[in-house]
C-alpha cells in the first residue's frame, strides 16, 4: 500500500471522529508489516481525561487482534473534519507508537489541505526515545 492509499484510509476513518467539544477531527490508519490496515479515530469524552487519539485507537485495535509490528502510519485531521494543516501524533501517541516500531524506519505520513504531503520517521518526531530495550538487562 502507498502512501497516498493509507492517507486516504486515514481520511476514511476520520469520518467516525467523534469530537462534541473540540470539534477537532482526527482520522488514523496504522499499516502492519504484513499489510494490513487498521483504521483509528478520535472519540472525545466530557471529562477530557478519557478522551483517546486516532493514532492510538488504531494502535490498540492492531494489538487487540493480535499485531504488534508496523511498519507506517498516516494521519490527518482538521477542524470539523476540514484538513487545513499537517496534523502530527501528539508527544503521548509517539511514544505509544514507539513501544512497537523501530523509530529509525517507521513512517509517518500527513496532509495538509492543499494535498501536499510529508513523510517523516518517528526517530526525527520523538528523537533520544525511551523504548523497551531501555528496560532489558
Amino acid at each position: 500500500m502507498d502512501r497516498k492509499e493509507l492517507l486516504n484510509e486515514a481520511k476514511e476513518a476520520m469520518k467516525m471522529a467523534y469530537t462534541p467539544y473540540s470539534h477537532h477531527k482526527v482520522g488514523a490508519a496504522l499499516l502492519t508489516e504484513d499489510g494490513k490496515v487498521f483504521r483509528g479515530c478520535n472519540v472525545e469524552n466530557a471529562a477530557y481525561g478519557p478522551t483517546i487519539c486516532a493514532e492510538r485507537t488504531a494502535i490498540v485495535k492492531a494489538v487487540s487482534e493480535g499485531y504488534t509490528k508496523f511498519k507506517a502510519i498516516a494521519i490527518v485531521g482538521g477542524m470539523n473534519g476540514i484538513i487545513r494543516f499537517f496534523c502530527t501524533p501528539c508527544g503521548v501517541c509517539r511514544q505509544v507508537l514507539r513501544e512497537f516500531v523501530v523509530p529509525e524506519t517507521f513512517e509517518i505520513y500527513v496532509e495538509n489541505g492543499d494535498g501536499e504531503m510529508k513523510t517523516f520517521t518517528l526517530a526525527e518526531l520523538l528523537p533520544e526515545s525511551f523504548g523497551p530495550e531501555n528496560l532489558s538487562e
